[in-house]
């Protein structure tokens, strides 16, 4: 009855016995600041009617204590009914009041109560991360998105703090011994997993929007922007405001649905383990977007995008939420759609939609041919498999499925739809089935076909264009194909697209486009007259303007055209959809990676938009390292530092192309491989020596060349702590671990096996989230004669990992130092002795947690990817 991982079964069977839920939470963390403080004190009184009086039920609890229970005044025997992470409720009465008296602890993993310890002034931090269920390591909750309730808030806190919740401060009653309480509003209905608290000497501004709504009433919602204190010189919430007030403007438009949800604060924390979370009233956002080196329009819209995300499940998630983690996709795919549409609609940062083909959608065309893809709709039996389902499919592929949807049935029956699903299910929870019924009705179309076909089924379709010609080029036959099966039923499935084929030539010695067209497909094969009767065009690309989900398949001269030409390409959403295609035929073993990585090199200064360069140029070196044989692979990544290097000198100085090239420069400085011109340059920077004109050394630039003067063993442990100390910073901190656990030494390289292993550094403290993945990213930039040794004990311990750690500290852990960096084996793929071994651990191991196996699965299959590649180019 103890378990942690919670099951759907169990929450629907909760789920029907309790019901007019609320929360009263009293916190108390005015000790936080103090370093032998490790729990803090969590009061929580829940009030709620039993279905069933006489029965038992429980509450979720990962504490640090609970000293009492009461229920319905009675107090229960904490040794009977308190658990490690459950609380028993036995003979509930028709109407119940329960209150858990205990302690939570504080978190160094970015999940429940997260405490930081600023190093730039020792300041202490503190913020929540909850979803999906660690809102339990906080208080004692019904930790299921179904059981909404109002909370009322109450934290204790040092008085010179600032401190937020959801809900607006009403009143603050100072304590006279340095400590204060706040009150906060009640809040609407809402789920555990939003509910947020904020709590540190933050700095903090505030703005407000106001609009005038449908029915010509005038709404005004108080805004908040927050960031640590030693952050504040660098914060920008002008520009956080304004984008947040061109989304509230879009979303009234589309949706007319008000802002429900009172005030409207952003706040930017350390050591997040995601991009943003919803928490209504209180977003909370990776502080990365609090730009302390120079960013570029890129990183501006990237954060735009965001910010328009989290707003979007304002609605899509918060007012309107899944019955279930099954329909996980009613709201992250959903804003993931709306992030981009509300960039594109409301502010004129980039171009998002050529962001979303290039970077988003390689996401999820990536985790959609694991061999743990799962449908849009997915089957999530428990709390464990609802965290790892926050992936590339959930997210990216739902939402190029919704940008589908969106031509499919027209973005007005799109909207309509919407809107009515927020007026008829406000406040509560939802199935597919709730919103297929108001897009049915708003477009006509039969949205069970079209939900069977993309919603239900796993994988990646491929369309190609199949095109016959006379002697004299001119075209016979011409059809657009399509080629799909479900890797998970292994059957056929074939999905209805709304898409257009665009045609290019060579025009005054330039590739032009020359007309496109649209088609729906519905089946295997969808002729294509437009062509007929004319020359062939140069370049035929089926997917035009990305409207579908789908790999592209290009006939043998188009790609020869696009490889040779594609920099000339003058249409930016184009150029992003071929340069996607190719990267996922050098994934699928169909384009050489060195190929690839020449045609980046080659062509990356005519591409226009820096987010797809810097995409390009990561790809690039990913494409050598990975699927390179090791025969080609130094030459070939020596190569392509060199032209970056050339193009970093040749970019126009200052501009953001030639900040993307120098990053790149740093990061391909790693390799042993580089040559001297390189090596010097890279150290020259860092020593102030070498300067290249517009460009700054700027944090995180500087600290990428330590990191590469690390990994190449020209920097000592004395260099890097010298760094670190000259300017302690968050970044500082992070870069520090990596560029120490870099050094190509034995010595180093055990030290940094253990931090990971262990979860503590020599000193023998806890390493945090962001801590331990830079480690385990040090210790792989190593030989295969520095680190090969220590795999053995990795294999054996994997379970015990699992066991011991939480679930994102665990995750951490096990991909951190997964051997995933291999060559081909001289007998071949199979053969390879980590893959041999790989696949042992898991026949062996079938009885291993889902989760854990979910990760060992997905590494192996990357891993056998990465030999295949490098066996086909042999």
């Amino acid at each position: 009855m103890d378990s942690k991982n919670l099951t759907r079964n169990e929450a629907a069977e909760r789920a029907g016995l309790i019901s007019d839920l609320t929360y009263r939470l009293e916190l108390d963390v005015s000790r936080a600041a103090d370093p032998d403080a490790t729990t803090f004190g969590s009061r929580t009184t829940l009030t709620f009617k039993a279905a069933v009086p006489g029965a038992t039920t429980f509450l979720d609890f990962l504490h640090g204590g609970v000293d009492s229970v009461l229920l319905n005044g009675e107090e229960l025997d904490v040794a009977e009914v308190v658990g490690e992470h459950r609380i028993l409720l036995p003979g509930l009465a028709a109407e119940n009041t329960v209150v858990v008296n205990g302690r939570g602890l504080y978190s160094t993993s970015g999940e429940g109560l997260h405490r930081y310890v600023d190093p730039a002034d020792g300041q202490t931090y503190l913020y929540t991360q909850y979803e999906p269920a660690d809102a339990r390591r906080v208080f004692a909750n019904f930790e299921q998105p179904d059981l909404k309730a109002p909370f009322d808030v109450k934290i204790t806190a040092p008085a010179t703090w600032h401190v937020a919740s959801n809900g607006a401060s009403i009143r603050i009653d100072d304590q006279g011994d340095g400590t204060a309480t706040w009150h906060f509003a009640r809040t609407r209905r809402m789920s555990t997993y939003i509910t947020a608290l904020l709590a540190g000497p933050y700095h903090h501004v505030t703005d407000e929007w106001t609009g005038t709504l449908d029915d010509g009433t005038t709404l005004t919602i108080p805004l908040g922007a927050t960031c640590r204190a030693s952050l504040a010189v660098d914060f920008d919430p002008e520009q956080i405001f304004d984008v947040t007030k061109r989304g509230l403007d879009l979303f009234h438009r589309l949706f007319a649905y008000p802002y429900p949800w009172g005030k409207y604060d952003q706040a930017f924390v350390p050591e997040y383990n995601l991009g943003a979370m919803e928490n209504p009233g209180l977003v909370t956002f990776t502080e990365a977007y609090v730009f302390t080196s120079r960013a570029t329009a890129a990183h501006y819209e990237g954060r735009a995008n965001t910010i328009m995300h989290e707003m979007a499940h304002m609605w899509f998630g918060d007012l309107v939420t899944m019955e279930w983690w099954d329909d996980l996709w009613l709201k992250e795919s959903f804003a993931d759609f709306m992030g981009t549409y509300a960039v594109d609609r409301a502010t004129d940062l980039g171009q998002p939609w050529v962001t979303f083909a290039n970077r988003r959608k390689a996401w999820a065309y990536v985790q959609d041919q694991l061999p743990t893809t799962h449908p849009i709709v997915a089957d999530i039996p428990d709390v464990d498999a609802a965290k790892q389902n926050f992936d590339g499919i959930t997210y990216a592929k739902g939402a190029a499925v919704l940008k589908q949807l969106a031509a499919y049935v027209g973005e007005d029956a799109f909207f309509t739809a919407s809107r009515a699903y927020f007026a008829a299910h406000a406040y509560g929870n939802t199935t597919l089935d709730d919103f297929l019924a108001v897009l049915g009705e708003a477009s006509g179309r039969d949205m069970a076909s079209w939900s069977d076909a993309w919603l239900k089924t796993a994988g990646v379709p491929v369309i190609g264009v199949d095109v016959a010609t006379d002697d004299d080029g001119v075209v016979t036959s011409a059809s657009i194909v399509q080629e799909a099966a479900d890797p998970v039923t292994g059957g056929p499935v074939l999905r209805p697209h709304v898409l257009r084929v665009g045609t290019f030539d060579i025009v005054a010695g330039r590739l032009e486009r020359t007309g496109g067209f649209a088609v729906e497909l519905t089946g295997d094969r969808a002729e294509l007259p437009e062509l007929v009767g004319k020359p062939r065009p140069a370049v035929v690309l089926p997917n035009d303007e990305d409207l579908t989900y789908a790999k592209v398949r290009f006939d043998s001269g188009s790609l020869e055209t696009l490889l040779a030409r594609l920099d000339e390409l003058g249409e930016p959403l184009a150029q992003a959809t071929v340069w996607a295609a190719l990267w996922n035929m050098v994934r699928d073993a169909a384009l050489p990676a060195t190929r690839f990585a020449d045609a980046v090199a080659r062509m990356a200064p005519g591409v226009r938009e820096v987010g797809v360069v810097q995409l390009l140029l990561e790809q690039a070196q990913a494409a050598l390292e990975r699927f390179a044989p090791p025969g080609q692979r130094d030459a070939a990544l020596a190569r392509l530092a060199d032209t970056v290097l050339g193009l970093a000198h040749a970019s126009d100085p200052g501009s953001d192309h030639q900040l993307a090239f120098a990053r790149a420069l740093a990061r391909l400085g790693r390799s042993s491989a580089v040559s001297h011109d390189v090596d010097a340059t890279l150290d020259g920077l860092l020593a102030g020596s070498v300067s290249v004109e517009g460009l700054e050394v700027d944090e995180q630039l500087r600290w990428a060349l330590v990191q590469a003067r690390a990994a190449r063993g020209r920097a000592d442990q004395a260099e890097i702590d010298a760094a670190l100390g000259a300017a302690p910073s968050a970044v500082a901190t992070v870069g520090h671990a990596l560029a120490s656990a870099a050094r190509p030494e034995p010595e180093v390289k055990a030290a940094a096996f253990r931090a990971v292993m262990t979860g503590r550094g020599e000193d023998a403290a806890v390493l945090s989230n962001d801590v331990l993945s830079a480690t385990a990213a040090g210790f792989r930039l190593g030989s295969h004669e520095l680190i090969d040794g220590y795999y053995a004990e990795y294999w054996d311990c994997l379970e015990d990992i699992w066991a011991r750690l939480s679930i994102g500290l665990a995750t951490r852990t096990v991909e951190g130092l997964f051997p995933g960096a291999q060559d081909v084996a001289a007998d071949g793929v199979d053969a390879h002795p980590v893959l041999v071994k790989a696949r042992d651990w898991l026949a062996q191991h079938g009885d291993a947690p889902a989760a854990l196996r979910r990760i060992m699965l997905e590494q192996t299959d990357t891993l056998e990817r990465t030999l295949s590649a490098q066996a086909a180019a042999l």
